[in-house]
């Protein structure tokens, strides 16, 4: 089933909002956020536009070095704490040590994500795209859901992307053990799996007070493309031979700020107080992809794979037991 408020809202926003226009309004003092690869690209602009509203912000991270410089002066050094999303060890031991410090949580962001990186295997035999962007990310949101619950108006914000729309959830193969590796349909299937988590954690949590969003961010140049090549990004059509921004990525690309826009919506936006269970863009509920003019379907609306609700509980379930495995 696809919710009945998977439909633009009018938010007044739009593709190249900038992330301090969405909370100059906002007052967040008392609130308590997680970002989760809020040091680097769209997550530092969001970290940097929480803090700047009020929010103490916790960033979870792998590289404890780069993430202390890049925040240094935003937020202070206790608040950086040590977590690899590919090492579920890792992500207890920070849930555990949040629960014991703080007693609620107002702000989920999914943020942190590898992209069409080579084929490489983590966990149980797991893909690494689907691992980190997924599987950490939910043993991640599911250990603090409890402490979220009953804390009326708390959000949480799964990034997915464009890319959702190469594939749905490959349930035959999910980590290709089976069919060969293609890095560009194992990044799809886990930014489905990016909005489904959102889907689904909506539907259990919305008679607790809390809301769950799915966002795609627009095309933006960060440290995510770091696994691409010159040749790849010409193939993409993001850049000319020369190695200048194309014309299509001058049109739709966005700077960082711009990125971090639709996440910082999402998370705080009195407008969404009765929606949720949704996939966002540019600063607004997405359209379904029928209704986007078919030559952008490629990079604009929302596959109905990434917002059903049967797909949803059904990937729940399974990372559940993959889990357990």
């Amino acid at each position: 089933m696809i919710s009945k408020q998977q439909k633009p809202t009018q938010s007044g926003f739009h593709a190249k909002t900038n992330a301090d226009e969405i909370t100059k309004e906002i007052d967040l003092s008392e609130k308590i956020a997680i970002v989760t690869g809020g040091y680097s690209g769209i997550g530092l602009e969001t970290t940097r536009a929480l803090v700047h509203a009020g929010a103490q912000v916790i960033i979870p991270a792998k590289r404890i070095e780069i993430a202390s410089k890049n925040l240094d002066g935003i937020v202070p050094k206790e608040n950086i704490v040590e977590m690899d999303l590919g090492n579920l060890n890792s992500v207890k031991k920070f849930t555990d040590s949040f629960k014991e410090s703080f007693n609620k949580l107002d702000l989920l962001i999914n943020n942190a994500g590898i992209m069409a990186c080579p084929e490489t295997r983590i966990g149980d035999e797991w893909e690494s795209q689907f691992a980190v962007n997924h599987i950490g990310h939910f043993l991640l949101t599911r250990e603090l859901m409890n402490t979220m619950a009953e804390n009326d108006g708390a959000r949480f914000v799964s990034l997915s992307s464009s890319a959702h729309s190469l594939t749905g959830i490959l349930w035959d193969d999910i980590h290709f053990h089976n069919n060969p590796y293609d890095k560009w349909m194992a990044y799809g299937q886990s930014k489905t799996a990016s909005s489904l988590i959102a889907i689904e954690f909506h539907r259990r949590m919305i008679d607790k007070g809390v809301s769950g969003y799915s966002v795609h961010p627009g095309g933006i140049i960060t440290p995510l493309q770091r696994h691409l090549q010159k040749e790849e990004m010409i193939a993409l059509g993001w850049m000319d031979e020369d190695g200048s921004p194309s014309e299509m990525a001058k049109n739709f690309f966005k700077t960082t700020s711009q990125g971090a826009s639709t996440s910082l919506w999402c998370a705080t936006s009195p407008s969404l107080k009765n929606i949720g269970g949704v996939f966002c863009e540019d600063c607004d509920v997405a359209k379904r992809k029928n209704e986007v003019d078919e030559s952008l379907q490629r990079y604009f609306g929302v596959a109905d794979w990434a917002i059903d609700t049967d797909e949803a509980s059904k990937l729940w379930d399974i990372t559940e037991k993959m889990l357990i495995s």
